[in-house]
């Protein structure tokens, strides 16, 4: 059994083969390539998408917890602190700068007390720290409530028992829903800081 040598048109023909073979595998990886590209491109597009949706429901639940907390916040303010005006969703700008308020409720005259209330359905501990950089930017922002005495409330649809202990012992009053109503939840003793 003999075994031929290939000739040179052999090989010729053979590389060939397998150069061809080379670029068409190669267009085949450019094409899907391209194709993973526009892919990536279309999932990023849908993501941005979601995250704006999602962001859009966070803000329409805040907007709805802040409105569940309305009236309870209305109600306790000015039976147990005199308060004679209470403000929803409260603005203000300044230089550039710009504050947001849940509820802002102030009394003049004898009582001389405005109370903030930052509304968060499920609190962090960045709550307590915004409440508190609120509270402490509140008399620029508001220099005609200068004189007052300023408190801070924390409500919330959900309390961690070591966050509310937290907010609690910063001076802050913690309110929470219960039955539909938001009620203060501190104990006769507590001592609310004046900030």
């Amino acid at each position: 059994m003999s075994t031929a040598q290939p000739t040179y048109d052999d090989i010729l023909r053979l590389f060939q083969e397998t150069d061809r073979q080379l670029k068409e595998t190669a267009l085949l990886l450019r094409e899907k390539s391209l194709e993973t590209d526009r892919k990536f491109q279309e999932t990023n597009l849908q993501l941005k998408e979601l995250g704006k949706q999602i962001g859009g429901l966070g803000s329409k639940f805040g907007s709805f917890t802040e409105g569940l907390a309305l009236p309870s916040m209305e109600a306790i303010l000015q039976q147990r602190f005199g308060m004679t005006v209470v403000l929803p969703r409260v603005r203000a700008k300044q230089q550039g700068e710009h504050l947001e308020i849940d509820v802002l409720a102030y009394a003049n005259g004898e009582v001389n007390r405005a109370f903030l209330v930052e509304v968060k359905s499920h609190p962090r501990e960045e709550a307590i720290t915004q409440l508190k950089t609120t509270l402490s930017r509140f008399r620029d922002f508001f220099p005609e409530h200068r004189d007052k005495q300023l408190y801070g409330i924390l409500a919330a649809v959900d309390w961690p028992p070591a966050l509310k202990a937290q907010a609690i012992a910063e001076g802050l009053y913690v309110a929470r829903i219960h039955d539909d109503v938001f009620d203060l939840e501190v104990e006769q003793d507590f001592q609310p800081r004046v900030f």
